[in-house]
């Protein structure tokens, strides 16, 4: 029997696409050792770090700075020494030097604003929206079992804000169902609305929630004042991402939120499944259904210690995160986040052998806290006050 590595490289060797390969075969992935899967990354990120170090400018200074080159790669225990790059640079008025490939191979831009208003702007080729599209869905049938029902979006919809990469993620998952309705439009939500869509739907389809906390926060909220309880379906979920800070710096807590959405909308904690995901990344981490978010075993999550960057720290232990992605191709995958994290390492009952991670907060060093959700928050609390106080000449 071939190792996964030898089927790599088999792959590579007769021309095929061996990231395809990678991202269609998750169950096969999840089922590795973790020194096989270990020993794979390797393979495949030292095959990413070779390509950006050979087609980006850019990005091969940085590493001649550091003095780092593919060929140093040679273990697991040396991704650590891979340069990685900010993703503040993404917010930079000259991103495009993040390009490997020309910008008339863009095919698709991506973008996510916090409360600085400046937004990370993600770039991408078919190739690498070939990878991301395979791989989002081949996430999604794995974690969520999803191929029908009807979506109800909290959110708005690409038609309104096409580049938002938040938007997009949910945009993809609706598409799995029978029928979806996107209930924010000119950044206005009406709760009323979404109460009689999901009524409109009962007996029809099976019934889910999807979009940022805040706004599922916000519908519990009104059903909650007016004392509306809803009994969705036994197969209905809850789909979340985003993010549970408020652009006002509060925090939604998760506990409260699984008990209320039990309360009042009749749907478990395993139904409910929350996303972690960044703009300048292509894949999500879902959960599974004990709650705990699954990183594809295709991508790598190292954290660091935030006072020494170069230094990893031990799964358990909180440290700021750095994601190898290998299925970016437009721009190097090898980024530094401005979020603690730490790596789970109590008992994983989905049977899924991968890293699993937990949020934590965003690093001391973030020069704002935010993401598309925030933004779309922010601005929807804009218009909602211009209406309620609007100015007279």
């Amino acid at each position: 029997m071939f190792k996964s590595t030898e089927l790599y490289e088999k792959i590579k060797e007769v021309n095929g696409d061996a990231i395809k390969w990678l991202i269609t075969n998750s169950c096969f992935l999840y089922n590795l050792s973790s020194e096989e899967q270990q020993e794979l990354k390797t393979y495949v990120i030292r095959d990413a770090f070779e390509y950006h170090f050979e087609n980006n400018v850019y990005y091969r200074e940085q590493c001649e700075k550091k003095g780092v080159k593919p060929s140093d790669i040679q273990c697991y225990a040396d991704l650590v020494n891979i340069p990685v790059i900010p993703v503040s640079t993404f917010k930079s008025e000259n991103s495009y030097r993040l390009l490997s490939k020309p910008l008339s191979s863009i095919e698709h831009e991506m973008r996510s604003t916090g409360t600085s208003g400046i937004p990370s702007v993600a770039r991408r080729c078919d190739e690498t929206m070939d990878y991301t599209t395979i791989g989002l869905y081949n996430s999604y049938r794995d974690m969520l079992k999803l191929s029908s029902g009807a979506g109800l979006c909290l959110c708005p919809s690409t038609e309104e804000i096409p580049e938002m990469g938040m938007i997009k993620a949910f945009n993809w998952l609706a598409g799995l169902l029978d029928t979806n309705r996107f209930m924010v439009r000119e950044e206005r939500f009406i709760p009323e609305e979404a109460v009689s869509q999901l009524k409109e739907w009962q007996g029809k389809f099976t019934r889910h929630l999807i979009g940022p906390p805040f706004l599922i926060h916000r519908f519990i909220s009104f059903l909650k004042a007016t004392n509306t309880k809803l009994e969705l379906d036994s197969g209905s979920m809850v789909i979340t991402l985003g993010g549970w800070k408020r652009f006002t710096g509060a925090m939604i807590s998760r506990t409260e939120f699984n008990q209320e959405l039990e309360t009042w909308l009749g749907i478990p904690a395993s139904r409910i499944r929350d996303m972690y995901g960044l703009v300048e990344a292509n894949f999500l981490a879902i959960e599974d259904e004990f709650n705990q978010k699954h990183i594809p075993p295709y991508i790598h999550f190292s954290v660091r210690d935030p006072e020494n960057l170069s230094r990893e720290v031990a799964d358990g232990e909180t440290g700021q995160l750095v994601i190898f992605d290998p299925i970016a191709r437009s721009t190097p995958g090898m980024l530094l986040t401005e979020d603690m994290i730490y790596l789970r390492t109590d008992n994983d009952f989905s049977g899924r052998n991968s890293q699993r991670m937990q949020y934590v907060m965003r690093a001391p060093s973030a020069t704002e806290f935010g993401c598309c959700a925030v933004n779309l928050e922010s601005k929807m609390s804009a218009d909602e006050q211009r209406d309620e106080c609007p100015v007279t000449q």
